[in-house]
């Protein structure tokens, strides 16, 4: 499968958006960037940043934080258009959760229990 930078960007879009209401006001100082290539194999998105919980009042001006989603190992992961959708969903809600402040076993934890609501429907 292949699939444009500007198509893959719209993905994201997508799946940003479909974050609850209440967690995207939250969202202060977060940059959300596509990029084609991951830095190491099988990585489908990073968080660089402070967590929000690590945060204090008392900060200064700081850079924003950085949400990278990688375009080409979710394109190759992905067995048709509506896995790539789930698998970049999936992608931008666990760096958003590292964003909140959670680690990654609190992050899996979470996915695990969000897929079984979903299921459960």
């Amino acid at each position: 499968m292949s699939l444009s930078k500007a198509s893959f960007e719209e993905l994201v879009a997508d799946a940003f958006a479909s974050i609850p209401a209440a967690y995207r006001a939250r969202m202060r100082n977060v940059v959300l960037v596509v990029e084609d290539q991951a830095p190491s194999p099988g990585l489908l998105g990073l968080y660089e940043g402070r967590p929000l919980t690590e945060r204090q009042a008392s900060d200064g001006f700081v850079l924003p934080d950085r949400i990278t989603i990688y375009r080409i190992p979710h394109v190759r992961q992905a067995r048709n258009v509506q896995h790539l959708r789930r698998l970049v969903a999936e992608t931008v809600w666990h760096e958003i959760a590292h964003y909140f402040g959670l680690d990654e076993a609190q992050v899996l934890r979470a996915e695990r229990a969000r897929t079984r609501r979903r299921y459960a429907r």
